[in-house]
């Protein structure tokens, strides 16, 4: 990525302001502008104006102007009329997360995929430093790459939490390791089709070269090689017996011959399996010896707002799943309990068909407590398989599944939505469902 005089940095949110700072340290004039004009937009405005940096808020068009590049924040849609407009006007686009990438100097594991990204990047880099290298986890999780390179420019190895919406505008990146965890349906409000998600999803592969690993489950490799065109060496896990990496009966195993035990690893269940089977390849590709992995694995604390227990009243669990906002991630969710379920789910959806969960359901649930403006749609699809009551508001859900709940069941907010309809975002819900959680337990 050549030098910069001139940029522009498109979203002033964590990412946008980590990237214009990168900049402006390193000399390029920086103009930052934001389509929204908010109180949290101002403040990130006024410290980027102290460094230099010329802002525009409000604005619904980009500014007038001669740019080197464009820096594009991830919540901005490549195909949408901001972006669309700079294409049309001749300034190249990158991702926050390639320009951060490439001022580092190290080595790079890149995790991609619909669930689990979080905790295998978490876990990742976790047993990298135990292993005695130093890692830092970024992207999606964690602080942007932006910021992260310059805070830590002796690192050894980026673990990088990769979204669709930052392989969007994505061009040279290139990671070492390159993780593709699964392709479920999500996003596509932003994406269109399933294809087009996973044909952004294979971006992650395409610089890869010899001496590189791409790690994908075995039912997306030969797809996955044939969009991406990358040249690393293709290896594969899962649960079935055609893996080069297995997850089976509570151990990972290795064609290579190495092996270990899950036995008490949050990773222990049929739905993290796989993922600690990927975890295990790429942890065998960046050289971290099978017995610190499963130190890692079974030291390992669920990350807030992902399957987390937040306490037991009255025999009942309370976990807090806040983080499933497609429908694959609630079904998974349901799936990773150990106890009959009452489930609550709901908010502002992104899917309109909610009927494939209908197996799960039946299987696991007691009864649903609907939510947000998804209620009536999901009562709709789910009813003639399991009670469904619409409560509203998360205090009625919670109220409504404690008088239900009898000793040795779990209530699981696992929404299937996001939270925008009711809550800023995912984590001021999940924190909310502790809150009523315990008020009564």
């Amino acid at each position: 990525m050549g030098a910069w005089k001139t940029a522009m940095v498109c979203g002033l949110g964590a990412s946008g302001a980590a990237a214009a700072r990168l900049l402006r340290a390193e000399g390029v004039a920086v103009l930052a502008a934001d389509e929204r004009d908010t109180p949290e937009s101002r403040k990130s405005a006024e410290a980027l104006a102290a460094l230099g940096c010329a802002v525009a808020l409000g604005a619904k068009t980009p500014p007038a102007g001669d740019f080197d590049a464009a820096v594009a924040s991830p919540g901005l849609p490549a195909a949408g009329t901001f972006l669309s407009a700079l294409r049309q006007r001749g300034v190249p686009l990158v991702s926050e997360m390639e320009l951060g990438w490439s001022r580092f100097r190290g080595r790079t594991i890149a995790v991609t995929g619909s669930n689990g990204k979080s905790s295998v990047v978490k876990a990742l880099a976790e047993g990298l430093e135990a292993a005695g290298r130093r890692a830092v986890p970024c992207g999606n999780y964690g602080l942007p790459v932006c910021q992260a390179v310059p805070e830590s420019p002796g690192a050894d190895w980026l673990v990088i939490e990769v979204s669709s919406f930052q392989l969007e505008t994505c061009a040279e990146f290139r990671p070492d390791i390159g993780v593709l965890l699964n392709v479920l349906p999500n996003h596509l409000d932003r994406h269109g089709t399933l294809e087009a998600y996973a044909g952004l999803k294979a971006r992650l592969f395409a610089r890869q070269r010899a001496g590189d690993v791409a790690l994908t489950p075995p039912e997306w490799r030969e797809r996955f090689r044939a969009w991406s065109g990358g040249r690393g060496e293709w290896r594969t896990f899962g649960a079935g017996a055609d893996a080069e990496v297995r997850f089976h009966a509570g151990r990972l195993e290795s064609r290579a011959g190495a092996g270990l035990d899950l036995a008490g690893s949050y990773f222990n269940n049929e739905v993290l399996g796989p993922n600690a089977a990927a975890l295990f390849g790429a942890a065998q590709a960046a050289g971290i010896p099978a017995a610190t992995v499963q130190a890692a694995l079974r030291g390992f604390r669920s990350l807030p707002h992902r399957a987390e227990p937040v306490g037991e009243f009255a025999g009942v669990r309370y976990v807090n799943d806040s983080k499933a906002t497609n429908l694959s991630a609630m079904v998974a969710s349901i799936r990773m309990q150990d106890r009959p379920v009452w489930l609550i789910a709901g908010g502002r959806p992104k899917e309109t068909d909610f009927s494939a969960a209908i197996p799960v359901l039946r299987e696991r649930v007691r009864g649903a407590f609907l939510i947000g403006e998804a209620a009536a749609a999901m009562a709709a699809a789910w009813g003639g398989a399991v009670p469904c009551e619409a409560c509203g508001t998360l205090d009625r859900a919670v109220a409504a599944a404690r008088r239900a709940a009898r000793p040795g069941d779990a209530v699981l907010l696992a929404p299937a939505c996001t939270s925008y309809d009711q809550f800023r975002a995912y984590p001021e819900r999940g924190d909310a469902f502790r809150k009523f959680a315990s008020e009564k337990g």
